[in-house]
Formats: C-alpha cells, sequence, structure tokens
C-alpha cells in the first residue's frame, strides 16, 4: 500500500487529521489548519483538562501515525498531519483565547514545523516511527508556544 490510505481505518483517519492531510499542496498547513477550531475548544476548558487531552492526543498519535506511516510504507508522509494538529495545542499552552492570539500561535508553529531549527531538524532524523514523527513537531509546538508568550507579554 505504498503512499495510499484507508480513510475507514480510523488510525489512518486521525493520522491524516480527519482528511485535512490530503490537500494536494501544503497539508502540514491545512492539518494545522483544521487544528484550529478543535484548539480554540480545548482552550476554553480548564488548563489541567488541557494538558490532560493534549498528553493523550501526544501518546494516541505515536500510535496513530506509526500505523499510517507502516501502511503507507513512507515514514511521515505528507498526508500525516496529527502531529501538526497536536503540534498547534501545545503552542497555545496557557495562551488566552483570542482571533490575534490563534492566528499568531498558527503562523509561529508554521514557521517552526518548516523552518525545523535546531533541535527540531536534528530530532527529526534521529528519532524514528510514530515517536519521531510527533516529537519534531512537539518540540516546534514548545518553541512557538515560548515565542508567543514573548510576542503576549510585549503586545498587551
Amino acid at each position: 500500500m505504498n503512499g495510499t490510505f484507508n480513510l475507514r481505518k480510523w488510525q489512518h483517519l486521525l493520522a491524516l487529521g480527519f482528511g485535512s492531510g490530503l490537500a494536494p499542496k501544503a497539508p502540514g498547513t491545512f492539518g494545522t489548519l483544521a487544528a484550529v477550531p478543535l484548539v480554540a475548544l480545548l482552550l476554553l476548558l480548564p488548563v489541567g483538562w488541557y494538558l490532560l487531552i493534549v498528553l493523550l492526543a501526544w501518546g494516541l498519535g505515536i500510535y496513530v501515525c506509526e500505523v499510517a506511516s507502516r501502511d503507507a510504507g513512507v515514514h511521515d508522509h505528507g498526508a500525516i498531519v496529527w502531529d501538526e494538529m497536536v503540534g498547534l495545542a501545545v503552542t497555545m499552552l496557557l495562551v488566552p483565547l483570542t482571533p490575534l492570539n490563534l492566528l499568531l500561535g498558527f503562523v509561529l508553529f508554521r514557521f517552526f514545523d518548516i523552518v525545523k531549527p535546531w533541535p527540531i531538524r536534528w530530532l527529526d532524523k534521529q528519532v524514528g516511527g510514530g515517536h519521531g514523527i510527533m516529537l519534531d513537531d512537539i518540540v516546534a509546538g514548545l518553541m512557538a508556544c515560548a515565542v508567543l508568550h514573548v510576542l503576549i507579554w510585549w503586545l498587551y
């Protein structure tokens, strides 16, 4: 099944961001965009619940990304975007929910995910399987989160 997915398989459906990763151009951006309303809803929860859901989504992501990657026969296929979805949730940790903050978080996360400054690029090359697919986006989310908090402090 080289590079193909079956959206009837729940692991593929999640790994492909409910189909958003099948966009013909910039699937990571479309996957992140699909995460925006989900993250906005999560931000309405108490912080403890937010953290628990993000940690569970990370763990689930290791599994579903591994399954989808293995089934497709391609490590970290571009259509696999669950990692971007969780990465955006990490970016928005403890960030007040406003349209501007969501936009800034989206842009910052995409920047770190695309440019992959150290240690993101190193992790991307060194860690394999579902762990590797998820880990570089978690770190990109943490870096984007740190910059976003500085920007919010500076802007407000």
